[in-house]
């Protein structure tokens, strides 16, 4: 049924101009347009990237978007060099080596927008 409607990731952000600033300037992507309902979006990958104010910001522990790369180690350099601060973790189960997990059949790193989101990069390794 909506296996070809388009999709559209809403991010959301307390602070709209520091949030564009980190999307543009340190993840690189290409400004788009304001909407009308105050959203800003952006096109990545062929989907939308939508963040929208929400003064009290949110809470959410989970990652909100994830970016399939095709060399994790490459990005993570370029991103850092950016100014990204990626998350490491050292949990029994769940340990970061160079900011990096491997989870079954990827690769994975996680950081943090200026907003609070947990965004991720992952690379498949098959």
């Amino acid at each position: 049924m909506l296996s070809n409607a388009s999709v559209t990731t809403m991010l959301p952000v307390k602070d709209m101009a520091r949030a564009r600033a980190f999307y543009e300037r340190c993840l690189g992507l290409t400004p788009g347009d304001f909407r009308p309902d105050g959203k800003f979006e952006y096109t990545v990958g062929g989907a939308t990237l939508a963040l929208f104010p929400k003064p009290e910001g949110t809470k959410a522990e989970h990652t909100a978007i994830s970016f399939r790369v095709p060399d994790i180690a490459a990005s993570i350099a370029e991103l850092k060099q950016a100014g990204v601060v990626f998350e490491d973790y050292d949990l029994p189960d769940f340990k970061t080596v160079n900011h990096v997990c491997v989870l079954g059949s990827e690769k994975a790193a996680w950081f943090k927008d200026t907003e609070g989101n947990f965004l991720c990069l992952h690379e498949d390794l098959a």
